[in-house]
């Protein structure tokens, strides 16, 4: 009995699979810290969101730069906090908020 392989038109759809989970799970981490910290989606509310996200970013990649690898004040590495900072704009600048 033989069978035949399935279609699936999906080349020209987004391959998720492509974003490596472990730098992703460094920024949920962040996420649940802040959601923790805060409230959850807290960061939507922050004003003015591109002045204080981008400071934020910058300290946490100066940080890094500077050879402390994780955030002392929640264990996670600095990278993934400037990721999150950075998704926070870029997620405004699409909603056009």
């Amino acid at each position: 009995m033989s069978r035949k392989k399935g279609l699936k038109f999906d080349d020209d759809k987004l391959r998720y699979s492509l974003l490596p989970a472990e730098p992703i799970t460094e920024v949920v981490k962040v996420l649940m810290h802040g959601a923790k910290k805060y409230a959850p989606d807290n960061w939507k509310r922050v004003e003015p969101y591109r002045e204080r996200y981008y400071n934020a970013c910058i300290r946490h990649i100066e940080a890094w730069r500077a050879g402390e690898i994780l955030d002392p004040g929640t264990n996670i590495h600095h990278l993934a906090h400037a990721m999150c900072c950075l998704i926070f704009i870029l997620w405004r600048d699409i909603h056009h908020d």
